[in-house]
């Protein structure tokens, strides 16, 4: 009997050709697509997913490739674990991201559970990511994507063992080219289909109005500080500025200046030279491990402060508040809130939330 693997089709290119994938591997698929919030609260979206022209997508692939397709309601936990997440770490401060927030609680979380309700014990997305068994550890492993341009580890450091082994990446060994090559070899109408570039529920990148219009409250304004305490100005509200901003401040100073630190107790934004951006240290919380089972010693990884970064050589350091990350060298803007993600040559190590710059 065929094992049955429930895959998750966004409506995108790479949610499809998973699918192709997996039938060819011989696999029992049925498509399923995740109704994550009103359509009608976030208006027409051109390069996001999951809106209701996505849904019919993946429904034309579903019917193209002679499969069941499934819609399943995941609109509550979705504002409550993604969209409430976003705004909460916005108004304190933070810069949240709410594309890990929306693989750890929903794609590998509440979908996982849903999926046995109609048989599968497994899934299958269209991330660019592989899992290996390593029989020396015994441990799943998440290592990067053959196509490095499109490595997605990043957003899926917070999976744990029991998800690493219940989920496939079908497409972690393709390049971009190679699955848009198959989905047009399966005459998918979607092969040609732009990639999702934008939060699915800010499609305009708007993320100030679209709090203010999910909270109904204007953000509050604050003072606007220099690198020594002194009032420069006032700003607009936290939610409008993030660490290393430099335009839409509102001064003309002779040298650049750039957000560099925000406060949420104070409501403060401090602003200074460029200088006052790097970092050598960060303090992570709510630290995940994938390769090892805790960190117990200093250990060398190449570490990342944000998605398209390249992983710099760094220090783990046990700490009794989380995990230190040494760099080698400065790094720019870190921001808390974002994730911070550790890698052992191909091979994700863990990753954990960034508290603060040390």
């Amino acid at each position: 009997m065929k094992e049955k693997i429930l895959a998750a089709m966004s409506g995108g290119v790479d949610s499809s050709a998973s699918a192709v994938l997996l039938l060819e591997q011989g696999y029992d698929v049925a498509g399923v697509t995740m109704a994550l919030y009103d359509q009608g609260d976030i208006g027409k979206k051109t390069r996001s997913c999951c809106s209701v022209d996505d849904i019919a997508d993946a429904r034309s692939v579903c019917n193209r490739l002679g499969i069941d397709h499934y819609v399943f309601n995941m609109g509550d936990a979705f504002h409550k674990q993604v969209i409430d997440r976003f705004i909460s770490g916005y108004t304190c401060g933070l810069t949240p991201n709410p594309c890990i927030d929306c693989n750890r609680y929903i794609k590998f979380d509440a979908l996982l559970k849903r999926a046995g309700d109609i048989g599968c014990e497994k899934i299958a997305t269209g991330h660019y990511a592989r899992i290996e068994y390593d029989d020396t550890l015994g441990r799943f492993l998440l290592k990067t994507a053959a196509d490095e341009h499109k490595d997605q580890t990043y957003f899926l450091y917070s999976m744990t063992q029991d998800q690493l082994s219940r989920v496939l990446f079908p497409l972690g060994g393709l390049t971009k080219q190679e699955t848009r090559r198959l989905a047009e070899k399966a005459m998918l109408t979607n092969a040609r289909k732009p990639d999702s570039q934008d939060i699915c529920f800010v499609p305009d990148g708007d993320y100030a109005g679209f709090i203010e219009r999910a909270t109904g409250e204007a953000p509050e304004p604050g003072d606007f500080l220099d690198t020594e305490g002194n009032v420069l100005g006032q700003h607009r509200g936290l939610v409008h500025y993030t660490v290393g901003q430099r335009k839409g401040l509102g001064f003309a100073f002779p040298e650049p200046r750039y957000v560099c630190k925000k406060d949420a107790a104070t409501n403060t934004i401090t602003i200074g030279k460029s200088e006052c951006l790097f970092a050598k240290r960060l303090l992570a919380d709510d630290c995940n491990w994938i390769a090892v089972e805790k960190l117990t010693d200093p250990m060398r990884v190449r570490a990342k402060i944000r998605y398209g970064q390249k992983a710099q050589p760094a220090t783990l350091i046990p700490d009794e508040n989380g995990t230190v990350v040494e760099f080698d060298e400065p790094q720019r803007a870190i921001s808390p809130g974002q994730a911070t993600v550790w890698y052992h040559e191909d091979t994700v190590v863990g990753g954990g939330t960034i508290l603060k710059a040390l």
